[in-house]
């Protein structure tokens, strides 16, 4: 039997994962800050952490925070998995960290870049963005009458439980380094997906799409967070939409 940690297990991503490899029969600790007996804060690091890590075969990392410290989270995570003997590190990225110059995408690519030079056995998977990333911006958005988005962008959503299925995978796998990306099934512009979330939800908005500047709008508008060639995944947006509304969650 393998003993797996997953970093951010509680999350979006993580608790999927964790579903996934507990169901077939790995042992598998979920380290995030505050789930027990492995509550750690990655971007401190500390004796909780060498705990966590202590006997295990493979971490598969999903804890992530746009709001920074996950270069420092990455480093005290692969520092603590050298020390243990850990074989197998299993990273999830984004489609596009390496084309768009935006914050959080760079501090993604670093991370990559220190699994990569790690020592340890690694695998990266990049993903486009989950379809619950989506809800929660038209979710906001949406407040005022007018739903102001970024004009010419598109987006490739993709099921969260589809990246998890392919995270599982690897992670019973052995290292694979970067392998292929993982793409939602459709390139849709996000006015598309827009008025989609709002005939879901009943809402009534003004969809106005307005031109932004800087080399990150640039970034997006050219399409470089997309794979279009790598469109795997099946589940629709609007698939999504309905198990969510149909389910009572607030969308």
């Amino acid at each position: 039997m393998t003993t797996i940690l997953v970093t951010g297990g509680t999350g979006t991503l993580g608790r999927l994962v964790t579903e996934r490899l507990r169901a077939g029969g790995d042992e598998v600790r979920v380290l995030s800050r505050h789930a027990q007996p492995y509550a750690v804060d990655l971007r401190k690091g500390g004796s909780g952490l060498a705990t966590a890590v202590a006997g295990v075969d493979t971490i598969v990392h999903c804890a992530s925070s746009p709001g920074g410290g996950d270069e420092e989270a990455a480093e005290h995570l692969i520092a603590a998995a050298r020390k243990a003997g850990v074989r197998h590190l299993v990273y999830i990225s984004i489609v596009g960290v390496d084309r768009v110059p935006y914050g959080y995408y760079r501090t993604k690519l670093a991370v990559e870049k220190l699994v990569e030079e790690s020592g340890l056995g690694w695998t990266v998977l990049r993903a486009t963005q989950f379809h619950d990333l989506l809800v929660k911006v038209f979710r906001i958005v949406s407040k005022p009458p007018v739903m102001l988005l970024p004009a010419r962008v598109k987006d490739q959503p993709v099921d969260v439980a589809e990246v998890a299925d392919r995270l599982a995978e690897l992670a019973l796998g052995a290292p694979a380094g970067r392998v292929e990306d993982m793409g939602g099934p459709e390139v849709r512009t996000l006015d598309s997906l827009a008025r989609a979330y709002l005939e879901a939800t009943g809402r009534r908005r003004l969809v106005v799409s307005v031109p932004l500047w800087g080399k990150a709008y640039g970034g997006f508008r050219s399409g470089g967070h997309l794979t279009p060639g790598l469109a795997v995944g099946k589940g629709t947006f609007e698939e999504y939409l309905r198990r969510l509304v149909g389910g009572g969650r607030s969308a």
